[in-house]
Order: C-alpha cells, then structure tokens, then sequence
C-alpha cells in the first residue's frame, strides 16, 4: 500500500513550506533515512528524509511550489503501485483563545511518511497497546523474519510508528527490548550538542498562581510581560575581554552576558519554567538564545548549557549560529528551544530598550551599548563603563520578585567576572 509523503512541520512557527529541490525523481528507489527533498522554512533550509523504503511513485508538489504544514506532497510506495493519494486533514479551525504554547525543550512534531534530518528522534506517543504496535509494512516483515518481538521496540516514526532502523537498533541489541516509556513520565529533552539533557519538570500551579495567571491575561492579552531595568558597571568585564584578546581568545560583550545569563538561570532556577496553561514546565539545562537579525526577520539559535561551557567557546558557536542563521542554514535544534533569550542592539548605539518574549520561554533579557557614565562612589563621582539591561518577564510563571533576583545575580556575575572563569 502507497505511503503518502506529508510535509512536517519544521519549526514551532512554521505553518507552509517551499519545496526548493527534489533530490529523487518518480521512479528512484527511496530507503529509509535518505532524503528525498529540501524544504524552505520560515527559519531554514531543511532536508526531509523517507522513513520507509521502496519507490517515489509520485510527485505531489513541485520545486519552487508551496504547500502547508500536513500535505501531501508525495507518495512512496512498490513499484507499478497505483500512487492514490489520501486527502490530507484540514487544519483545525483557528481558537479565538491562543492555544498553550509547547515547551520549551519539545522539538516540532513530524509529519507522516518524513522525517527532519537534523532532528532527534521523536519518543512515540504513550497510549493503548496498538498505538505501540503501529509499524510500517517492512518493519513487520523485518521483526517477522528476525524474531523480534514489535512490543519492547521503541518506534522514532512519525507518531511513534517503528519503522525499519527501530528493528535494526533492536537486532543489534541482540533483540533485547527497548524500555517502553510511560505516560506519567514528562517527554525527555532531547540530546543537543553539550551536557546531559534533563526532562522538564511539571509543576503544578497553585490557586493563586492560577488567579495571577488570568488576572494579567486580562489585563495583557497573550503573554503578560512585566519589565525590570538595571545598570551594570562592566569595567571589570571588559578588562577579561581585553585579556582573551592578548591571549588570541575572541570574545565579545555579548559572550559575557549570555554566559552571565546561563549562570544566573542555574543559580535561580525559578527562572528557567515555561508557562504551558494547567502547569509549569520547570527546565534544569541553562540554554541562552541569542536574537539574529536576518535579511527578512529574526531568529534566535540557541547556546546550548551555557553556563557549563567557557568564554571561549561560547563565542566560537554563537559566531557559527550566527554566521549559519543568516544564510538560513541552520538545523531545527539550533533554535527551538531555550530557556531565556539576549537581544542585543548595542552595537547600534541603542542605551536600552524593552524586549518581547519569545514563548514559550518566560523572559528575554534587551542589551544596550557599553557607555560611559558618572556614577558615585564614596562620594565621589566617577566614570565607569555602564551597561543598561532590561528583563522581560512572564507574569504568568514569574513574579516580579524572581526577576529582581535574577538580575541582581546577573549584574553581580559581570561585576564580578571572575566567577564566569570557573
């Protein structure tokens, strides 16, 4: 039986994508795991893969056409199979109440028949025992002729279906089965580049939280911001700077802050949660977005356990994030995700500003410039290097209380820069 190709959502804001390039033609065989075509997003360049082997029956949608989230696009199947496309399901009716955003940590979920080169594997969807059992046509002969019983395999197929590379993991474990998940456990974060991934933790939300929720969404439609501004003395903070430079080392300001941002997040883990509607996702990994402005918009790669990676190293990938977000090639799990986000315009010459949230986190931290200013000290009047920080905060999951010590512990890092070193 054809399989219909759908195109799967590759971005949390993704709602249609260009097909910019086939890379099979009708006819070619397909295997599982190879890609079959490229895809522009509204954040990237992607190329979406076949989860089942056989041929490319039919072409749906054509280079340089576009099509939304869920459609068809093509059809895989054995060869001189009559290639019946199925109607794909119409998106749902838009709520005239925004619905919860999806955590933080939870990369986009994919669509049937591909799968999103760059992304993890999804953990299949707890539920019934043949919801488990779903299986593609040639994973079940596969498990059929090797013995290996589809109930311990744990499935990476859209929706949680084993597919065939599901059936090879469990053949070269020697047919051991993979743990099954359940549904009282909260979906893993998946693994990145850096550090162990932690599971975000629900929390559940007090009655009085709950009223502050509604009170602000009155009050602040959508997300509820509130907004906190400090200054911080950055003499200290520019002196390593200028010592990574004697020592070929290349850091920037921003590398400062969003190391400072991570460090912070861990030290006030009140902090690091994502307001999802009936609970909080309490998140342990320190992940720092960092806001790019491309050619038609901005996007927020992610530095990923920034508090546990070194100045240095921090500086070298969000250059590559950076350097990759504008040519939009970057991969899905650079950028979905995040705990807290810097939008930096100090290189503009802009003294400071207020940031809006990009959800589902809970704050955005808006950067200045680095100027001069009088400050007193001792009585005296002095000039100083004076950075202008304003934090964004969802009033829904964070008091105003949690952000002031927050950015005091901020401040105090780069005051005090020492303490980033080690």
């Amino acid at each position: 039986m054809a399989i219909a190709v759908q195109l799967p959502a590759l971005s949390p804001t993704m709602t249609e994508g260009k097909i910019t390039k086939w890379l099979k033609k009708e006819g070619d065989k397909v295997s599982s795991g190879e890609a079959i075509a490229e895809v522009e997003t509204d954040k990237s360049n992607l190329e979406i893969e076949a989860y089942d082997d056989g041929v490319l029956l039919q072409i749906l949608v054509k280079e340089n056409e576009t099509a939304p989230v869920g459609a068809n696009i093509a059809m895989i199947g054995v060869k001189g199979e009559k290639a019946e496309a199925p109607a794909a399901k119409a998106p749902a009716p838009a709520a005239t109440t925004p619905a919860p955003a999806a955590p933080a940590s939870t990369p986009p979920a994919q669509a049937q028949g591909v799968s999103i080169r760059a992304a993890e594997p999804a953990p299949p969807a707890a539920g019934n025992e043949s919801d488990r059992l779903r299986a593609s046509p040639l994973a079940k002969k596969m498990a059929k002729t090797e013995g290996v019983d589809l109930g311990g395999v744990q499935g990476s197929g859209p929706s949680g279906r084993i597919v065939k590379r599901d059936v090879e993991a469990a053949m070269k474990e020697g047919g051991t089965a993979a743990p099954k998940p359940t549904s009282k456990v909260p979906i893993a974060t998946p693994v990145f580049t850096f550090g162990t991934r932690v599971a975000p933790v629900k929390l559940p939300i007090s009655g009085m939280r709950k009223v502050i929720a509604q009170r602000m969404a009155e009050v602040k439609p959508g997300v509820p911001h509130f907004y906190l501004t400090i200054d911080v003395e950055m003499d200290e903070a520019m002196k390593v700077r200028e010592q990574a430079k004697a020592a070929e080392v290349k850091i920037s300001v921003n590398d400062l802050i969003v190391k400072a941002a991570g460090v912070a997040l861990k030290r006030f883990p009140a902090i690091n949660v994502s307001y999802q509607g009936d609970h909080v996702a309490q998140y342990s990994n320190a992940d720092v977005g960092i806001a790019v402005a491309i050619e038609d918009g901005l996007i927020t790669p992610v530095i990923r356990d920034a508090d546990m990676k070194s100045l240095g190293a921090i500086g070298e990938e969000s250059r590559s994030l950076a350097e990759r977000a504008r040519k939009r090639s970057l991969k899905s799990e650079e950028y979905t995700g995040g705990s807290i986000t810097v939008s930096n315009l100090g290189m503009f010459g802009v003294e400071n500003f207020i940031a809006v949230i990009n959800p589902p986190q809970s704050a955005i931290l808006a950067v200045g410039a680095v100027l001069e200013k009088p400050v007193v000290r001792d009585g005296q009047v002095v000039v100083r290097k004076v950075l202008t920080v304003t934090l964004s905060g969802d009033h829904r999951a964070i008091d105003g209380a949690v952000g002031a010590q927050y950015l005091k512990e901020f401040r105090a890092l780069l005051e005090q820069p020492v303490r980033l070193l080690f």
